[in-house]
C-alpha cells in the first residue's frame, strides 16, 4: 500500500503522517507499515539540537496511524465513509532504544481484541532488527465530518 491509499485512510498531512508504506497487512489480524525517518523533519529542529532523535510519543503515533489503518482496511472502510481512529490510550510502553534520522522504523500491530467501534492491540516498532518500542494500544473509532 503507497502513501496515496494511506491518504484515503488516515486524516493526518505533513507533517503529522507517520506511516510512509504499508509492506504487510492480514485483515483482522496484523499490518506492517515503514516509517523513514528523515533530518528535514520539523521535530528536529528542538529534539534535540546538535543531536537528533525521534520522540517517543511520536513512535507511538506512528503505532496508532498502522492501527488505524488496520481497522479501517479490515472493514473496508475510508475517510470519505466519515469515520476516524483516535488512539484513546496506551499501556505497558517501554523504549529500548533511540531513533534517530535515517533510520527506518518497522511498525508492526497485532489487534488482540476488535469490537463495532474500537480496537485493542500491541504495537511494536524495529530499527534494523533491533526492538525500539514496544505498547498496547486502544483505538476508538468515531463519527465525523471531514
Amino acid at each position: 500500500m503507497d502513501i496515496n491509499e494511506i491518504c484515503q485512510l488516515l486524516p493526518h498531512r505533513y507533517p503529522f503522517l507517520l506511516v510512509d508504506r504499508v509492506v504487510e497487512f492480514e485483515a483482522d489480524k496484523r499490518i506492517v507499515a515503514i516509517k523513514n525517518v528523515t533530518i528535514n523533519e520539523p521535530q528536529f529542529n528542538g529534539h534535540f539540537p546538535g543531536n537528533p532523535v525521534f520522540p517517543g510519543v511520536m513512535i507511538v503515533e506512528a503505532l496508532a496511524q498502522a492501527s488505524g489503518i488496520l481497522a479501517f482496511k479490515s472493514r473496508n472502510r475510508t475517510l470519505a465513509d466519515g469515520y476516524v481512529y483516535y488512539l484513546a490510550g496506551t499501556d505497558k510502553t517501554k523504549f529500548k532504544r533511540s531513533v534517530v534520522p535515517g533510520d527506518q522504523m518497522r511498525l508492526e500491530v497485532e489487534i488482540t481484541n476488535l469490537r463495532n467501534h474500537w480496537l485493542k492491540a500491541t504495537g511494536k516498532a524495529y530499527v534494523d532488527g533491533q526492538l525500539v518500542c514496544s505498547t498496547s494500544l486502544t483505538c476508538a473509532e468515531q463519527k465525523v465530518t471531514l
